[in-house]
């Protein structure tokens, strides 16, 4: 069965009213008040420890190494015996 053209398709949709236009003038901002720019705050720097924040990564790299070196390991050993 064949598949209906999106021609098709955009004839029978029907179209939605656009909405009134605004009446309302919409205010336009003084040119004598002028609003002075936003200072940016001094923050002092702290400093991580990121030994202490981050303990639990060490672990999982540690095991994430531990479990590479010994694929690698079985790999060598694999392939002098399948020779």
């Amino acid at each position: 069965m064949a598949k209906k053209s999106r021609r098709a398709r955009k004839k029978t949709r029907a179209t939605r009213p656009t909405p009134p236009a605004r009446k309302t003038p919409v205010p336009q901002p003084s040119p004598t008040i002028a609003k002075e720019p936003p200072r940016p705050e001094t923050k002092a720097k702290k400093t991580v420890d990121f030994a202490t924040e981050y303990h639990y990564v060490y672990a999982d790299l540690k095991r994430i190494a531990v479990t590479a070196t010994v694929m690698l390991a079985v790999l060598v050993i694999l392939s002098f015996v399948i020779r």
